[in-house]
């Protein structure tokens, strides 16, 4: 990725595209599709999970496919905890959380990854309460001083359970963390599905922001929604993100397998030129050439 001045890096989440394409395939197709980085998934999936072992000849080929196609892998998505929680009850399934997130930091020291976003979920399979809440709290000040170690920044998301809806909620396990490794890295489709309204609640984390996920939402629906279909207001976001002084990385997040038109790759490629709109209009900027 070239940096460009007053460009807005825009990346896409790696399920946009076929899930059987190479690295190799998958960072030249994002490429194609305008995009300037893109999103590793580290999801509970056994195939997903395996990556965090990965010998140093995956590491490498991986380093080899970001150096051909010249696409970086610069965030991950850890939704992995979802299966081993960070405030579950049981000392040995935080004990392996935490094993997950060591090891999500290393590989992100490989390939180059500056962001591990980190799911906002203290429990998923399990009944949520104070002991859980205080558990993940635990586990999160570890996981920030594992951060610092590596020198790879934790952002929180926003999910579907009361501790963690909002973005005003996130502020407080910022607060209680209290360390510039661990900031926010809020889902703007996740906002509305949970009834909030993203152009206020986006504002809530002024100066946390690491970067955000663009996508559309239902109520109570995150995944699968097109642009433009659902109820995330994008253009009143922007200019609300531009107006509280966010600049960083944007990731549109969306998933090949559910795409309506049975075009992932164009749908992806759409998704850019929408995007590079929502931020023309909210910065005042020039919609880069070939992407009008």
């Amino acid at each position: 990725m070239h940096l460009i001045p007053s460009v807005m890096p825009v990346g896409l989440y790696e399920k946009a595209l076929p899930a059987e394409w190479s690295w190799e395939e998958r960072l030249a197709g994002t490429a194609r599709a305008g995009y300037d980085f893109a999103e590793m998934s580290i999801d509970e999936s056994y195939e997903r999970l395996g990556r965090l072992d990965w010998p140093a000849s995956e590491r490498v080929a991986l380093r080899t496919a970001i150096a051909a196609t010249g696409v970086p892998v610069l965030t991950m998505c850890l939704s992995g905890h979802r299966k081993y929680p960070l405030g579950s009850r049981s000392a040995e399934t935080r004990r392996r959380a935490l094993e997950i997130l060591t090891k999500a930091l290393e590989l992100s020291l490989d390939i180059g990854v500056q962001i591990v976003q980190v799911s906002g979920y203290d429990v998923f399979y399990e009944p949520s309460d104070d002991l859980t809440a205080g558990y993940y709290v635990e586990s999160l000040q570890q996981g920030a001083a594992l951060a610092a170690q590596a020198g790879v920044m934790l952002g929180l998301e926003n999910v579907d359970v009361p501790i963690a809806e909002s973005v005003g909620r996130l502020m407080g396990f910022v607060d209680a963390i209290n360390s510039p490794w661990f900031q926010l890295y809020p889902d703007m489709g996740n906002l509305a599905a949970a009834g909030y309204d993203p152009p206020a609640e986006l504002p809530l984390g002024r100066g946390h922001l690491v970067a955000v996920h663009v996508k559309d939402a239902a109520p109570r629906v995150i995944r699968g929604i097109p642009f433009g279909t659902g109820i995330v207001p994008h253009s009143a976001t922007f200019r609300s993100l531009a107006a509280s002084g966010f600049w960083g990385l944007l990731t549109v997040e969306m998933w090949g397998q559910m795409d309506s038109g049975g075009d992932p790759f164009a749908t992806a490629r759409a998704a850019r030129r929408l995007v590079d709109g929502w931020v023309a209009e909210a910065y005042s900027l020039s919609t880069p050439a070939g992407r009008k």
